[in-house]
């Protein structure tokens, strides 16, 4: 009976209504963003008659761009209150992808639209995803921080596995413009979501400057540099999902040419091991209770730096189908456990007053690291061949785990929540 009570314990730990409309928002934005996935190169080839440099330009500069357009945006959150930015940077992305299907319908639909669209997109992404950490933050209390992120963790994994299916067969009937508007509509129903939560958001603290100096840009950084373990992590996590990532397109070439797989096995060698990271995000939170935060880190992130290296040994026909679906499933199921304790890890490490800073200085760079190597990778894998780029990032890859904190350090202190209004 007392293991019954603690697994029901683990499994529907209650977290309130106002996590739950945040849930709710996050999972009907994710399913909108897989609806549209790969709606834009569609857009630009099918609609549009681009070339391959110009798909290329869309994919890499626009998120670049959106990157560096977001560095000024996480000072300038930090010290405003994080909900109405939550909404307001879901309504300038549903606005934003309207104008898409509305210039469509007009006729006068261009590739600079597209990339505009997709630079504001990628600002607003960085923006929103800095605010809801600190937004998080302020909503639960610390021991429930894994808990909210294992199931933020679970439900895009979900949406993985459901969204691409179905945005493929919304592309094949109503064309790729059709899920450019369930993507735009997602965001609108995703910031009714977050209004929904309401309840009192204390007002963060104030600096005696008013004014925000060129030196401000660079908080983010300057901060995790400075801490002993946000630093190793901070290198860690961009260096791996750099390289992740920028195998991805060779990969790709690799599998649809020259072992001649169809564009639905290439698609369900990585739906089908998603389910991986769905079991690793449930098992997140027990592994992190029994164990420690810092050991699953440690244990996990060097687990899931020993797969990639297989990608570059698949052959044709089902074997090398079970190969990448083998090595994808491994590598999903240690980053659905890593992820979750991760996010949470850093949470409990930042500052109250540095949260927004700080994840926005860490995303940019692991989106500028992630567009930079996949360039370096795509020339690599023009010079040395396809299999010899992608085991050299699955070698790299193993080196990752050296840049895992060494140790645990103590919680820093908080100050104690600001008290809500007293009502007459």
């Amino acid at each position: 009976m007392r293991s019954g009570h603690r697994l029901g314990h683990l499994l529907g730990h209650r977290l309130g209504r106002r996590f739950g409309w945040l849930w709710g928002a996050y999972g009907t934005s994710a399913l909108g963003t897989w609806l549209a996935f790969g709606a834009f190169p569609l857009i630009a080839v099918r609609v549009l008659h681009a070339g391959p440099a110009e798909v290329a330009v869309l994919s890499s500069v626009g998120v670049a761009v959106g990157a560096a357009v977001a560095v000024p945006l996480g000072p300038w959150v930090e010290f405003r209150r994080k909900r109405p930015v939550l909404i307001a940077m879901d309504l300038v992305r549903f606005t934003a992808l309207l104008t898409i299907p509305v210039a469509f319908a007009l006729g006068v639909l261009t590739f600079l639209q597209l990339l505009l669209v997709s630079v504001v997109v990628a600002a607003a992404d960085i923006t929103f995803r800095a605010a809801s950490g600190a937004y998080l933050k302020t909503l639960l209390p610390a021991e429930d921080l894994l808990v909210a992120n294992s199931r933020f963790e679970s439900t895009a994994w979900t949406t993985t596995i459901i969204g691409p299916p179905l945005g493929g067969a919304a592309i094949g009937l109503l064309g790729p413009v059709a899920t450019v508007v369930a993507d735009a509509v997602s965001y609108l129903l995703s910031a009714l979501g977050i209004r929904a939560t309401g309840g009192h958001e204390p007002r963060p603290e104030r600096r005696e400057a008013t004014r925000m100096r060129a030196g401000d840009l660079l908080d983010g950084w300057r901060y995790i540099l400075a801490d002993a373990t946000l630093r190793p992590l901070f290198f860690n996590t961009a260096l791996f999902n750099g390289l992740v990532m920028a195998s991805e397109p060779l990969l790709a070439v690799l599998m649809l040419g020259r072992l001649g797989f169809t564009p639905w096995q290439y698609g369900l060698a990585f739906a089908a091991p998603s389910i991986g990271g769905l079991l690793g995000s449930r098992l997140a939170r027990p592994l992190a209770t029994r164990f420690g935060q810092h050991q699953v880190l440690v244990v996990v992130g060097t687990l899931r730096a020993i797969w990639s290296i297989g990608l570059a040994f698949p052959g044709p026909g089902t074997a090398g189908l079970l190969v990448v679906m083998g090595v994808e499933l491994g590598l999903i199921f240690c980053c659905g456990v890593f992820n979750p304790v991760y996010a949470t890890y850093r949470l409990e490490r930042t500052a109250p007053d540095r949260v927004t800073r700080t994840l926005s200085a860490w995303t940019v760079t692991t989106k500028a690291a992630t567009a930079l190597l996949t360039a370096v990778w795509g020339v690599l894998g023009s010079l040395v061949g396809l299999r010899t780029a992608i085991g050299l990032a699955g070698v790299l890859l193993l080196a990752t785990p050296l840049l895992l904190p060494r140790r645990a350090t103590p919680l820093p202190s908080e100050p104690e929540p600001e008290p809500a209004p007293s009502r007459a």
